[in-house]
């Protein structure tokens, strides 16, 4: 089907989350996340607004999504992309993967690799991640039934610019001060194992049996690359079999970009503003904006407003 529309902008959802700060959107009670991507997200231009990702990945198929994601993941779209602002620290939790997800949650369920890249980190900041290593699964149990993960869960610092991939199974927590930029398979099963003592509530329950069954010992958080200098015109940040996150630094010469009918790009802005054309069609995205770019766009273009821009564009793979 040929698209008269290739530029999608969308409409951005924040969620309250008692760990949050005050950077993406000033508010009480804190906004912790804003999810800018995903199959429930709304279309805010064009002919499709009010629409949803999944409604246009459903009836347009590869016209939206591209041929590669159209025949990988037929059903719905495949990536979920978030921006965390982290004034405290998040549970300390795991995800399973696609078959561990599938039989603890049932059919349909996909499992959650995920990559952080670090928009911004004060002095000091860190992250849990992994299992220290020789810490066998009966003691890995232990601690996790016990309440004594902390024992076991190494910190590692972080700094702005740097980003980690995290494969289903790997133990994690955010800690405060960060604000990043999450992609991830489209999927939100998360099981918790330490929320710090706080209160339990409706949403943030423990689920300390799912975790001992899908923590793997030996998985550890993975630093794909060092900061990317501004005078870098583009790297790639990290890449695996579900997604790619590429950092574009656009300066006074428009980036010229191709989905190759391959895959929908989708485009976060976080720092500056920028245009984005495609033949007759144009957009602009503020800070922190998010548009998609269809997977049949083929070239296309992305120009700073007044001053140098930072994009982070993520895609799917080919086999």
């Amino acid at each position: 089907m040929a698209l008269t529309q290739h530029l999608y902008v969308l409409e951005p959802q924040p969620r309250e989350r008692v760990w949050g700060g005050q950077r993406l959107k000033p508010q009480q009670p804190p906004i912790g996340e804003i999810w800018c991507a995903y199959g429930k997200s709304r279309i805010q231009n064009g002919s499709a607004v009010g629409r949803t990702v999944d409604d246009l990945t459903r009836d347009l198929s590869a016209a939206f999504v591209g041929h590669v994601v159209a025949e990988r993941f037929p059903e719905s779209f495949p990536l979920l992309i978030k921006l965390l602002d982290c004034a405290d620290w998040l549970s300390v939790q795991v995800h399973p993967d696609d078959e561990q997800a599938a039989r603890l949650e049932g059919p349909g369920y996909r499992g959650k690799t995920e990559a952080w890249h670090f928009i911004d980190a004060i002095p000091g900041a860190t992250i849990l991640a992994g299992v220290r290593p020789g810490t066998s699964r009966n003691e890995l149990a232990s601690a996790i039934r016990s309440g004594r993960i902390l024992n076991v869960s190494p910190s590692i610092a972080v700094h702005p610019g740097e980003t980690y991939l995290l494969h289903a199974g790997t133990m994690h927590a955010l800690g405060p001060g960060l604000l990043l930029y999450e992609v991830q398979q489209s999927s939100d099963v998360t099981y918790r194992v330490y929320d710090w003592d706080r209160p339990a509530s409706a949403g943030r329950e423990l689920h300390i049996e799912q975790a001992i069954a899908v923590t793997d010992p030996e998985r550890q958080a993975i630093r794909t690359s060092s900061p990317v200098s501004r005078d870098t015109p583009s790297a790639v940040a990290v890449g695996c079999s579900y997604f790619v996150l590429d950092v574009l630094n656009i300066g006074d010469i428009a980036m010229v970009s191709d989905t190759d009918g391959s895959t929908f790009h989708v485009l976060t802005v976080t720092s500056g503003a920028v245009d984005v054309q495609r033949g007759g069609e144009a957009i602009r995205l503020e800070r922190f904006g998010t548009a998609v770019v269809a997977g049949t766009a083929g070239d296309y273009q992305i120009r700073a407003v007044d001053s140098p821009a930072a994009v982070l564009r993520a895609r799917v793979p080919g086999r």
